[in-house]
């Protein structure tokens, strides 16, 4: 697998978990339960996917350490090179890096309001 695919996949996973688990826990948090009972009536397979939530999270978790690896590996790959060809490989590898960190932030927030902010509240 290379670079880009696994950070896109990354990407996909921890919006999932975002999508199934952290916005219920948002809405509920901010006093709009309401909303998100009209919402469920729109998309009603977020039930379905609250439901599998761990499993959701423990996938995303694998899918984000799986392009942690796979950037970790390719990171210190030498480019080409050419000039413009090396360019390129540089901008892309810090794409690649940004769509990553994003990846993780996108995580942490979502596990963050799944796991820990109900406890609290």
């Amino acid at each position: 697998m290379n670079d880009r695919s696994a950070n896109i996949f990354s990407l996909f996973a921890s919006t999932s978990t975002l999508i199934c688990c952290a916005l219920p826990a948002l809405f509920v948090a901010l006093g709009a339960g309401a909303s998100f009972a009209s919402l469920l009536s729109v998309f009603p397979f977020l039930i379905v996917l609250s439901q599998y939530k761990i499993q959701i999270s423990v996938a995303a978790l694998a899918m984000i350490g799986l392009a942690g690896y796979t950037h970790y590996r390719t990171a210190r790959l030498p480019c080409p090179t050419d000039p413009e060809l090396g360019r390129a490989c540089l901008q892309t590898r810090a794409r690649s890096r940004y769509i990553y960190y994003f990846s993780v932030s996108l995580f942490v927030f979502a596990s963050l309001f799944t796991y820990v902010v109900p406890k609290v509240i």
